[in-house]
C-alpha cells in the first residue's frame, strides 16, 4: 500500500511539474502549495530573490511610464512611504450625502470570520452604482484612477467594494492584526474611510519606506525562503509572510505608523510593504469603500485587461463569488452568504432576500 501511494504521487508530481514551472512567472506565492517555489535547494541559490529583483524592476518600469498622470504630492507621498492619505477626496459638500446614500444602501453581503473580527462586504455592482451615481463619479475621476494605475503599476480596473469590519477585543486574534505583506510583488489597495477611526479602533497601520526592496530587505527575503516550509506558521507559508520587531530592526525599517483618520479619507497602498489592521480596544464597526488591484508582476505591458473593460469591470466581484460557490469542494470558500443586509445592520443578524 505505501508503495502505491508513493507511486502515485511520484505520478501527480511529474504531470503537475509543467504546471508548477508555469507558476514561476505569475504572482503565485505559496512555498506550500508549488513545490518549486518552495524549494529549499532552488531558494538556497536565489530563486525566490531572483523573482522578487524581477517583479521589482517590472513595477519601476511601468510605474515610470504611468508617473506623468499622478498629482506630484501624491507620488512624491507615495515613492517615500509606500502609501498615501488624502483627506477631504471628495469635496465636503458632497460627502455627507454620498456617504448616506451609501449606508442606506441594501444589497446582498458576504462575510468572512478572522479571529475576533468580521469581516463583511457588499459588491459595488452595476446595480449599486446606478443607484448611487455619485459613487460611480467617485471612482471614475481622473486623478483617483491615476493614482490607483500607478499604485497598482498597470492600467487596470480595481475590484471595489463596501467594506465593513466588525471587531470585537473579547475574541480570538485576528491574524489581519500582524504585520505582514500580501506577497512578494506590489499590488493596490485602498480604503476611503465613511466614518473616522482612532488610533484605537483597528486603523490601517504600515511601515513606512517597506515597499522599497532594500538589499536589507532582500536579505530578508531570502532567508526567509529557506526554512521548511512546512515548519514555519501557514500563512508566511502560503506566501504572506509575517514580520517581527526584530526582522524590521535587521531590515533597518522604523516603527509601524497607526493611521487615526476622519472620515472622508483615502488611503492607497502597495501591500508588498508591511501593513496590518491596528488593534482595537473596543467592539465597533469600520466601514469604507475598499478597492483591489493585484494582476500578473511579470507582464510587461500597463493594460490589457479585459475584464477592466465597462461593462465587465463592475460585473466581476459577482462572477467571483459565484465561481468560488460552484468550486467550494475544490478550492474553497470562506465568503458566506448572508442574505440582503446595509453596511451598518448588526453582525448578529441575519436578513435574508
Amino acid at each position: 500500500m505505501a508503495s502505491t501511494g508513493k507511486t502515485k504521487q511520484t505520478i501527480r508530481s511529474v504531470l503537475l511539474a509543467p504546471f508548477w514551472a508555469l507558476q514561476l512567472f505569475t504572482g503565485a506565492k505559496s512555498f506550500l502549495d508549488n513545490p518549486l517555489i518552495g524549494s529549499q535547494r532552488l531558494n538556497a541559490r536565489g530563486l525566490h530573490v531572483t523573482r522578487v529583483k524581477l517583479a521589482t524592476s517590472m513595477a519601476a518600469w511601468r510605474r515610470r511610464r504611468l508617473a506623468s498622470r499622478v498629482r506630484p504630492d501624491w507620488r512624491e507621498a507615495f515613492d517615500r512611504d509606500g502609501f498615501v492619505a488624502i483627506q477631504g477626496v471628495v469635496p465636503p459638500a458632497q460627502f455627507p450625502g454620498l456617504r448616506e446614500a451609501i449606508l442606506a444602501y441594501r444589497a446582498p453581503a458576504r462575510e468572512m470570520r478572522q479571529g475576533d473580527a468580521i469581516t463583511r462586504r457588499m459588491a459595488i455592482d452595476p446595480a449599486m452604482l446606478a443607484a448611487i451615481p455619485a459613487l460611480r463619479g467617485l471612482l471614475e475621476r481622473k486623478d483617483i484612477t491615476a493614482l490607483f494605475h500607478y499604485v497598482a503599476s498597470f492600467r487596470t480596473a480595481p475590484l471595489h467594494y463596501i467594506q465593513t469590519i466588525v471587531s470585537d477585543p473579547a475574541g480570538q486574534a485576528d491574524p489581519q492584526e500582524n504585520l505582514h505583506a500580501d506577497t512578494f510583488h506590489s499590488s493596490l489597495k485602498a480604503w476611503l474611510f465613511l466614518n473616522p477611526v482612532a488610533a484605537d479602533e483597528g486603523p490601517f497601520t504600515y511601515v513606512p519606506g517597506s515597499h522599497r526592496f532594500t538589499p536589507e530587505r532582500l536579505a530578508w527575503e531570502h532567508s526567509r525562503s529557506l526554512p521548511d516550509p512546512r515548519m514555519i506558521d501557514r500563512l508566511s507559508a502560503r506566501g504572506s509572510p509575517r514580520v517581527s520587531d526584530q526582522d524590521l530592526a535587521a531590515m533597518k525599517l522604523g516603527a509601524p505608523e497607526a493611521l487615526a483618520v476622519s472620515g472622508n479619507t483615502l488611503v492607497v497602498a502597495d501591500t508588498v510593504g508591511f501593513h496590518a489592521r491596528g488593534l482595537s480596544v473596543r467592539a465597533g464597526e469600520r466601514v469604507e469603500i475598499w478597492s483591489y488591484a493585484r494582476r500578473n508582476p511579470f507582464l510587461p505591458w500597463l493594460g490589457g485587461d479585459l475584464f477592466s473593460l465597462p461593462g465587465l469591470a463592475e460585473r466581476r466581484v459577482n462572477w467571483i463569488w459565484a465561481i468560488r460557490d460552484r468550486l467550494e469542494a475544490r478550492i474553497g470558500q470562506p465568503w458566506r452568504s448572508v442574505g440582503t443586509r446595509t453596511a451598518m445592520d448588526n453582525g448578529s443578524k441575519r436578513n435574508q432576500p
